[in-house]
Formats: C-alpha cells, structure tokens, sequence
C-alpha cells in the first residue's frame, strides 16, 4: 500500500461547529489548512471539514463496517483537490473529493484530545446551531496514530450532495473513546 504524505495535521486551529441537521460539522480556521496526497490519491487534496456519525449506543454508529462490524461512533475528514480550486468546483469531478475516514472504539478511559469538541456539543443541539471554541486544537492529535495502515474504495459522500465523486481511505486501527464521551 503507498504511503499517504500528510502536511499542516500538526498546526494549531481554531474550531467552529454547525449543526447542520445531519450531523456536527467541523471547521478549523488556520493558515496553510491540512492537505493529504500519495496512497491512491493524484496530487494534492486540502481540508475542508470533519463531522461524525454516531448511534445510539455503542454497539453500532458508524456508517463504514469491516468484516460486518459495525463501531460505536465515525469521524469523516472531507478533502477536495485542489486541482479544482475549490470545493464545489471539485465536486464536479470523478477524482474531485476524498474522505479520511476513521472508526472508534470503546474505552474505559477518557480521550483528552477530544475535551474541547465534546464540550462544545450541548451548545449546538439543535439544527442551524452554532458555535466556536475556546482553545486551538490540533488535527493530527484527534486522529490514530497509525496511518500507514487503510482500505481504500470509490464511491460517494454520505450526507448531501451525496456526489460520486469520492475517493474514501478508511483505517484499519481505531481510535479509543470512553462510553460517556460516545454517549454525549
């Protein structure tokens, strides 16, 4: 499997949530924004958002299943090509999307680095919510640490457009969170 080169994971952002009735979209303000390339990517793909998929309890949330397991919870990290200039105009092409895709799993113990977006979910529960966070957080730090290992496929995105134009990389390892962090 080839490598996936990943560039501005480790910068400090700032943080935006919307509630946009499908589920908790993330925005990170910071300057140069995370771009991902290689594996099965051609050029360079620049972030757009990150949102998450949960259930309601955790034995299953996630869209994404490996060998018909279904996790407690799922994070997207949606990308565009920069070849198109933007995210709409990327949109419109075959190769114009991809979505880093990484699944969770229960753990006795609380994940720290998700202090921050958990305390910001009750101040968005409701549709067109919004809100901003109070320190930066850092990308790479709400991710696996292993990001050598993923399964990759084209198809599309989940939550409208619903285009198909995606190219989806889901990792193989987990990310730990405790059953009161799913369950918020």
């Amino acid at each position: 499997m080839l490598p996936l080169v990943y560039e501005n994971f480790e910068n400090e952002a700032d943080l935006a949530v919307t509630n946009n009735g499908h589920t908790v979209q993330f925005k990170l303000n910071t300057n140069p924004m995370p771009t991902i390339t290689g594996g099965p990517l051609l050029g360079k793909y620049k972030f757009m958002q990150f949102h998450f998929h949960w259930g309601a309890h955790d034995e299953e949330g996630s869209e994404n299943q490996v060998n018909s397991h279904s996790f407690p919870m799922e994070l997207h990290v949606v990308f565009y090509s920069t070849a198109y200039g933007t995210f709409e105009n990327a949109t419109q092409h075959p190769d114009g999307l991809c979505v880093v895709s990484f699944l969770y799993s229960k753990s006795e113990e609380d994940n720290e680095n998700y202090n921050q977006i958990i305390n910001l979910l009750p101040r968005v529960n409701e549709v067109g919510n919004s809100a901003k966070g109070i320190d930066p957080i850092v990308l790479e730090l709400l991710l696996t640490e292993d990001k050598e290992h993923y399964y990759t496929y084209g198809g599309s995105l989940t939550t409208p457009p619903c285009t198909e134009d995606v190219t989806w990389i889901e990792f193989k390892s987990t990310i730990p969170l405790s059953h009161k962090q799913v369950g918020i």
